[in-house]
Protein backbone atom coordinates (compact mmCIF):
# COMPACT_ATOMS: atom_id res chain seq x y z
CA UNK A 1 0.00 0.00 0.00
CA UNK A 2 2.85 2.36 0.87
CA UNK A 3 4.52 1.67 -2.48
CA UNK A 4 1.26 2.42 -4.26
CA UNK A 5 0.89 5.74 -2.44
CA UNK A 6 4.46 6.68 -3.31
CA UNK A 7 3.64 6.21 -6.99
CA UNK A 8 0.91 8.87 -6.84
CA UNK A 9 3.51 11.61 -7.20
CA UNK A 10 4.15 14.89 -5.40
CA UNK A 11 0.45 15.81 -5.16
CA UNK A 12 0.15 13.21 -2.41
CA UNK A 13 1.70 15.75 -0.01
CA UNK A 14 -0.85 18.56 -0.47
CA UNK A 15 -3.60 15.94 -0.33
CA UNK A 16 -2.17 14.68 2.94
CA UNK A 17 -2.05 18.24 4.25
CA UNK A 18 -5.69 18.74 3.26
CA UNK A 19 -6.64 15.58 5.13
CA UNK A 20 -4.76 16.66 8.26
CA UNK A 21 -6.27 20.16 8.22
CA UNK A 22 -9.78 18.83 7.64
CA UNK A 23 -9.52 16.42 10.58
CA UNK A 24 -8.02 19.06 12.90
CA UNK A 25 -10.58 21.75 12.04
CA UNK A 26 -13.49 19.32 12.28
CA UNK A 27 -12.47 18.15 15.76
CA UNK A 28 -11.88 21.74 16.94
CA UNK A 29 -15.24 22.94 15.64
CA UNK A 30 -17.13 19.96 17.09
CA UNK A 31 -15.74 20.88 20.50
CA UNK A 32 -16.29 24.63 20.06
CA UNK A 33 -19.91 24.24 18.90
CA UNK A 34 -21.07 22.06 21.75
CA UNK A 35 -24.24 23.55 23.17
CA UNK A 36 -22.93 23.53 26.72
CA UNK A 37 -19.88 25.48 25.61
CA UNK A 38 -21.86 28.14 23.72
CA UNK A 39 -24.58 28.38 26.39
CA UNK A 40 -22.86 27.93 29.78
CA UNK A 41 -25.39 26.94 32.41
CA UNK A 42 -24.34 29.78 34.74
CA UNK A 43 -24.99 32.41 32.05
CA UNK A 44 -28.31 30.87 31.02
CA UNK A 45 -29.56 30.76 34.62
CA UNK A 46 -28.53 34.36 35.28
CA UNK A 47 -30.17 35.66 32.10
CA UNK A 48 -33.38 33.71 32.70
CA UNK A 49 -33.60 35.14 36.23
CA UNK A 50 -33.42 38.75 35.00
CA UNK A 51 -36.39 40.88 36.09
CA UNK A 52 -37.17 44.53 35.23
CA UNK A 53 -36.86 45.75 38.83
CA UNK A 54 -33.87 43.65 39.81
CA UNK A 55 -30.30 44.97 40.03
CA UNK A 56 -28.55 43.84 36.86
CA UNK A 57 -24.96 44.42 38.02
CA UNK A 58 -24.46 40.82 39.26
CA UNK A 59 -25.74 39.46 35.95
CA UNK A 60 -23.40 41.77 34.01
CA UNK A 61 -20.47 40.69 36.19
CA UNK A 62 -21.22 37.01 35.60
CA UNK A 63 -21.29 37.58 31.82
CA UNK A 64 -18.06 39.55 32.01
CA UNK A 65 -16.31 36.80 33.98
CA UNK A 66 -17.40 34.15 31.47
CA UNK A 67 -16.68 35.63 28.03
CA UNK A 68 -18.19 33.93 25.03
CA UNK A 69 -20.54 34.61 22.15
CA UNK A 70 -23.72 34.21 24.16
CA UNK A 71 -22.36 35.92 27.28
CA UNK A 72 -21.03 38.88 25.30
CA UNK A 73 -24.32 39.41 23.48
CA UNK A 74 -26.33 39.20 26.69
CA UNK A 75 -23.95 41.55 28.50
CA UNK A 76 -24.33 44.12 25.72
CA UNK A 77 -28.11 44.05 26.20
CA UNK A 78 -27.95 44.13 30.00
CA UNK A 79 -25.64 47.14 29.96
CA UNK A 80 -28.22 49.05 27.91
CA UNK A 81 -31.18 48.01 30.07
CA UNK A 82 -31.78 51.61 31.17
CA UNK A 83 -31.93 52.95 27.63
CA UNK A 84 -34.93 52.89 25.33
CA UNK A 85 -35.88 49.50 23.98
CA UNK A 86 -34.90 50.61 20.47
CA UNK A 87 -31.36 51.35 21.67
CA UNK A 88 -31.23 48.04 23.52
CA UNK A 89 -32.48 46.21 20.42
CA UNK A 90 -29.89 47.88 18.19
CA UNK A 91 -27.14 47.15 20.70
CA UNK A 92 -28.06 43.47 20.80
CA UNK A 93 -28.19 43.31 17.01
CA UNK A 94 -24.77 44.93 16.69
CA UNK A 95 -23.29 42.62 19.31
CA UNK A 96 -24.80 39.62 17.57
CA UNK A 97 -23.39 40.65 14.19
CA UNK A 98 -19.94 41.14 15.69
CA UNK A 99 -19.83 37.94 17.73
CA UNK A 100 -21.78 35.45 15.57
CA UNK A 101 -18.89 34.97 13.09
CA UNK A 102 -16.93 33.36 15.94
CA UNK A 103 -19.24 30.35 15.66
CA UNK A 104 -18.48 30.08 11.93
CA UNK A 105 -14.72 30.45 12.36
CA UNK A 106 -12.59 28.16 10.17
CA UNK A 107 -15.60 26.62 8.44
CA UNK A 108 -14.51 28.34 5.24
CA UNK A 109 -11.36 26.20 5.36
CA UNK A 110 -13.46 23.04 5.44
CA UNK A 111 -15.45 24.28 2.46
CA UNK A 112 -12.23 25.09 0.59
CA UNK A 113 -10.71 21.68 1.32
CA UNK A 114 -13.90 19.91 0.26
CA UNK A 115 -13.69 21.68 -3.10
CA UNK A 116 -9.91 21.62 -3.56
CA UNK A 117 -9.11 18.01 -2.62
CA UNK A 118 -11.00 16.38 -5.56
CA UNK A 119 -9.49 18.95 -7.93
CA UNK A 120 -5.99 18.18 -6.64
CA UNK A 121 -6.70 14.49 -7.15
CA UNK A 122 -7.90 15.16 -10.69
CA UNK A 123 -4.78 17.22 -11.38
CA UNK A 124 -2.63 14.34 -10.19
CA UNK A 125 -4.49 11.96 -12.51
CA UNK A 126 -4.05 14.30 -15.48
CA UNK A 127 -0.33 14.69 -14.79
CA UNK A 128 0.02 10.93 -14.42
CA UNK A 129 -1.78 10.32 -17.72
CA UNK A 130 0.38 12.90 -19.49
CA UNK A 131 3.50 11.22 -18.15
CA UNK A 132 2.26 7.78 -19.18
CA UNK A 133 1.28 8.81 -22.72
CA UNK A 134 4.58 10.60 -23.14
CA UNK A 135 6.36 7.34 -22.28
CA UNK A 136 4.12 5.45 -24.72
CA UNK A 137 4.94 7.89 -27.52
CA UNK A 138 8.64 7.28 -26.96
CA UNK A 139 8.67 3.50 -26.47
CA UNK A 140 5.39 2.27 -27.92
CA UNK A 141 2.57 0.39 -26.25
CA UNK A 142 4.79 -2.32 -24.83
CA UNK A 143 3.16 -4.50 -22.20
CA UNK A 144 -0.64 -3.92 -21.99
CA UNK A 145 -0.57 -5.01 -18.35
CA UNK A 146 1.92 -2.28 -17.58
CA UNK A 147 -0.32 0.18 -19.44
CA UNK A 148 -3.38 -0.77 -17.38
CA UNK A 149 -1.30 -0.62 -14.22
CA UNK A 150 -0.10 2.87 -15.13
CA UNK A 151 -3.69 4.03 -15.69
CA UNK A 152 -4.81 2.64 -12.32
CA UNK A 153 -1.92 4.40 -10.58
CA UNK A 154 -2.81 7.66 -12.31
CA UNK A 155 -6.44 7.35 -11.19
CA UNK A 156 -5.38 6.77 -7.59
CA UNK A 157 -4.94 10.47 -6.84
CA UNK A 158 -8.52 11.17 -7.92
CA UNK A 159 -9.75 8.44 -5.58
CA UNK A 160 -7.71 9.91 -2.71
CA UNK A 161 -8.99 13.41 -3.46
CA UNK A 162 -12.60 12.20 -3.42
CA UNK A 163 -11.98 10.21 -0.24
CA UNK A 164 -10.84 13.44 1.43
CA UNK A 165 -13.34 15.81 -0.17
CA UNK A 166 -16.58 13.89 0.44
CA UNK A 167 -16.25 13.48 4.25
CA UNK A 168 -14.99 17.06 4.52
CA UNK A 169 -18.05 18.33 2.65
CA UNK A 170 -20.34 16.36 4.96
CA UNK A 171 -18.53 17.74 8.01
CA UNK A 172 -18.78 21.28 6.66
CA UNK A 173 -22.52 21.03 6.03
CA UNK A 174 -23.22 19.56 9.46
CA UNK A 175 -21.09 22.12 11.29
CA UNK A 176 -22.49 25.02 9.27
CA UNK A 177 -26.03 23.90 10.12
CA UNK A 178 -25.02 23.58 13.76
CA UNK A 179 -23.58 27.10 13.88
CA UNK A 180 -26.69 28.53 12.19
CA UNK A 181 -28.88 26.78 14.75
CA UNK A 182 -26.85 28.23 17.62
CA UNK A 183 -26.97 31.73 16.11
CA UNK A 184 -30.77 31.43 15.77
CA UNK A 185 -31.06 30.39 19.43
CA UNK A 186 -28.90 33.33 20.53
CA UNK A 187 -31.18 35.66 18.55
CA UNK A 188 -34.25 34.12 20.19
CA UNK A 189 -32.77 34.55 23.66
CA UNK A 190 -31.78 38.14 22.84
CA UNK A 191 -35.37 38.89 21.79
CA UNK A 192 -36.63 37.35 25.02
CA UNK A 193 -34.20 39.52 27.01
CA UNK A 194 -35.57 42.63 25.32
CA UNK A 195 -39.11 41.63 26.29
CA UNK A 196 -38.04 40.88 29.87
CA UNK A 197 -36.32 44.26 30.25
CA UNK A 198 -38.75 46.33 28.23
CA UNK A 199 -40.69 47.67 31.25
CA UNK A 200 -37.41 49.03 32.64
CA UNK A 201 -36.49 50.48 29.22
CA UNK A 202 -39.88 52.16 28.87
CA UNK A 203 -39.46 53.81 32.27
CA UNK A 204 -36.01 55.04 31.27
CA UNK A 205 -32.80 55.29 33.28
CA UNK A 206 -34.27 57.70 35.80
CA UNK A 207 -36.83 55.20 37.15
Amino acid sequence: MLDLLQKTGPLLYPLGLCSLLACTITIERVIALRRGRVFPREIVEVVEAVLPRRDLVPAIDVCRRNPGVFADVMRAGLEQAGASWEVMRDTLLDAGRQRAPVLERRLVWLQTIAQAAPLLGLLGTVLGMIKMFTAISLSGLGDPHALSGGISEAMLTTAIGLAIGIPTLVAYNLLAARSESLVAEIEARASRLILDLRPRALRGPAS
